[in-house]
């Protein structure tokens, strides 16, 4: 009984975790849900959500690590960045984790800008590069939180309703 209880305050933990990292970029949201759930299952020895649900959910987490890579780089692709402005926005993503939520906010837009500028591209068509690498990056954290929330009610649902 104390292991089960153990084990399910270390899942919740995990998923907490995993919601917060969905917006700081630290974090590796999506992995800490998933190793949240698998803990949350083996609490139960899998009797309630089994390793075919846990698939499915890691599929799941799978597609958000796939389409938050892609979001932002279409986004900034559609806006006409470049290879620099694309760099930049990497860096700008880096170095704005170390300024709390606006740093990660305006990093990206910044890093993107910067790298056009010096790719000498002028003003509106690096400002243009930045907000489109921002909108990806907007949009790639959106999906991660849906698909997220998707994991979640796979995981609720089969616990209450499936069993193995």
């Amino acid at each position: 009984m104390e292991q089960t209880i153990f084990l399910w305050i270390i899942a919740l933990l995990l998923i907490v975790a995993g919601f917060a990292g969905l917006v700081i970029p630290a974090l590796p949201g999506i992995l800490l849900i998933f190793a949240g759930f698998v803990v949350g299952a083996w609490a139960e020895n899998f009797v309630h959500v089994g390793w075919r649900i846990l698939f499915v959910i890691g599929l799941l987490a799978a597609l958000a690590y796939l389409l938050d890579a892609v979001a932002g780089v279409v986004g900034a692709k559609r806006f006409g960045a470049g290879k620099y402005g694309l760099a930049g926005a990497v860096v700008g993503t880096v170095f704005g984790m170390f300024f709390g939520l606006p740093g990660i906010v305006i990093g990206p837009f910044l890093g993107a800008f910067a790298g056009e500028v010096y790719a000498r591209k002028d003003l509106h068509s690096a400002g243009l590069a930045g907000i489109g690498t921002w909108l990806g990056l907007v949009a790639g954290v959106a999906v991660k939180i849906a698909i997220a929330f998707a994991m979640t009610g796979v995981f609720i649902f089969s616990r209450l309703f499936l069993g193995s």
